[in-house]
């Protein structure tokens, strides 16, 4: 399964907004807008803004878009103002702790009323070549940033994503979502945080490597959109636990539902139980070990499993030779006239 992730994009962004109110007022400080992404503002507050809105102030949160090639492009928002405005960089590149960062040191600038400063930022940023991983990027004196590494394993705590989902979730809890995703079911997160909501539905995928999951994956869903959660195909999604019980009042059906808050998942499946014991047994083991080690061992426990599970596909194909009637049509020309007729060989591929 090939990754979504687009190669070579064009800048290291699209779009840069601050976005007012219930999604529907936007306002300053676009740098360009290379595609009309009339869905964006209605990312950026994806809960019940008259519940929670003054608790969400300063979280960091991912929503993720598919263009017409299937290749995911990320909407990275900060929440400011006490929850009634969004800063928002949509970009093709998944880096999540440099433009979160980034989006910090934007929501200051705004705060110190320093929008020249903020804007030669900006324009520094999208003229720059994308740069290569590990490649330090300076944009002015206040900041800079060294480009990730996409093709190395996750580490914690420098992922944010993995290591906020490996604090939330329990080892058993994580085995079992990671099996219903091996299962292709249908799968909602939630949190009252839209911080480790989407840390979350982000870790947890990650941890399918080599592999990446193909199907609807949205890790945050804005109410306009709940309706996502009746789809009859395999999913994994975020929804904010202000959404949740509108969402359980639809009509779901073998859903697996893991609350980030409380650590515990409804799943009405035994997937875990079908995969073998001693794999099993041994990524336990593993993911115990590293209860309080930094690094990759997390993400290492699971790309062992992967090789166990599928490492030796291959001894499970069987070659059964098929027989193949091929119909060879000639024709003899005799002066005026000709004789046509068929010959029919074995042929074994």
């Amino acid at each position: 399964m090939d990754s979504r992730i687009k190669q070579n994009p064009e800048s290291t962004f699209d779009l840069v907004l601050k976005v007012k109110g219930q999604a529907s007022e936007n306002e300053g400080n676009v740098l360009q807008l290379l595609e009309m992404l009339q869905s964006v503002p209605k990312f950026c507050f994806p809960f019940d803004v008259e519940r929670v809105s003054q608790n969400q102030v300063g979280q960091h949160f991912t929503f993720v878009l598919t263009d017409i090639e299937s290749k995911q492009k990320f909407g990275f928002c900060r929440l400011t103002s006490g929850g009634k405005v969004c800063l928002c960089i949509v970009s093709y590149l998944p880096w999540f702790e440099v433009y979160y960062k980034l989006l910090n040191t934007l929501a200051d600038y705004l705060a110190k009323e320093q929008e020249n400063d903020l804007n030669d930022m900006l324009k520094s940023l999208y003229s720059h070549p994308v740069p290569k991983a590990n490649t330090p990027v300076s944009l002015n004196v206040h900041s800079y940033f060294i480009t990730p590494d996409l093709t190395g394993l996750p580490t914690i705590p420098e992922s944010r994503n993995l290591t906020e989902y490996f604090v939330a979730v329990d080892v058993n809890n994580m085995m079992q979502l990671y099996a219903s995703m091996l299962h292709e079911r249908r799968i909602i997160i939630t949190s009252s945080k839209l911080s480790t909501l989407t840390a979350c539905v982000h870790g947890s995928a990650a941890l399918l490597y080599p592999m990446y999951w193909q199907h609807i994956y949205i890790p945050v869903l804005p109410p306009h959109l709940l309706d996502y959660c009746c789809a009859p195909m395999p999913y994994l999604i975020g929804v904010h636990l202000s959404l949740i019980e509108r969402v359980k009042n639809r009509s779901l059906e073998d859903v697996v539902m893991l609350n980030v808050d409380t650590n515990t998942l409804e799943n009405p499946f035994n997937d875990l139980n079908n995969l073998p014991s001693e794999v099993v047994s041994a990524l336990k083991n593993k993911l115990k070990k590293q209860s309080t080690a930094t690094g990759d061992g997390v993400a290492r426990a699971f790309l062992r499993t992967q090789a166990a599970l599928f490492g030796s596909y291959r001894d499970a194909l069987r070659y059964k030779p098929v027989r193949l009637f091929v119909i060879l049509i000639f024709c003899i020309h005799k002066k005026n006239r000709s004789t046509c007729g068929t010959l029919e060989t074995n042929k074994f591929v």
